[in-house]
């Protein structure tokens, strides 16, 4: 499978583009992935690059969204933050990525067990970890649940965990006008999906 290309970028569609990381993932879990030519994909993209796809994930190790999509050298742009929000940096590097660079998806990805959204249920307190941690305020806020609201909880960190990935999808496109025009206009998807560090199965909302 070769590198995305100028011309196989641009005739891609937004659905297309979903179905390409939907078909790579099922590729990673049945243990079937491309058999790359690393080298010869660093060469053919020395030139410029035209990714399919820009994944906002978490800083997780165990979630590197090349793999987990078996996908290559230049097919997806990867911006990464502990507990996947966005700020005005990542927007802005979003629009890059779609305005600029022509990707046809915009993937916020999600996974459980994931360690900012458990230090945002417990309110943890240390150094410039507590600001950040602020950003799930409202996350926590929306998810509705009676119970035990804690890490110690999988289920509530779960639907917290969705809920993040929910309401990111709205920041984007309520705080870019640019991406919630391109995504009206067709020329984009703006979509969420969670990522099972037990398996590897990844779940498209």
């Amino acid at each position: 499978m070769h590198t995305q290309t100028k011309e196989t970028q641009a005739n891609l569609t937004p659905k297309a583009a979903l179905e390409l990381l939907k078909k790579g993932n099922q590729r990673f879990l049945n243990n079937n992935m491309v058999n790359r030519n690393f080298a010869a994909q660093v060469e053919a993209t020395s030139t410029g690059q035209f990714p399919l796809a820009c994944v906002l994930g978490c800083i997780d190790s165990r979630v590197p969204s090349e793999l987990v999509f078996d996908q290559g050298f230049g097919d997806l742009f990867n911006v990464r933050i502990a507990g996947n929000f966005v700020n005005t940096d990542i927007l802005g590097s979003m629009e890059f990525a779609c305005k600029v660079a022509g990707s046809k998806l915009i993937l916020v990805l999600g996974h459980t067990q994931c360690g900012a959204v458990k230090g945002a249920c417990d309110h943890v307190q240390l150094g410039n970890l507590t600001t950040m941690l602020e950003n799930f305020d409202p996350v926590l806020d929306a998810t509705d649940y009676s119970g035990d609201r804690s890490s110690k909880n999988t289920e509530f960190v779960d639907l917290v965990t969705q809920k993040n990935v929910e309401m990111t999808i709205d920041k984007i496109r309520k705080e870019s006008p640019v991406l919630n025009e391109m995504e009206k206009n067709g020329e984009i998807l703006i979509a969420g999906a969670l990522y099972d560090v037990a398996d590897g199965t990844v779940s498209f909302l």
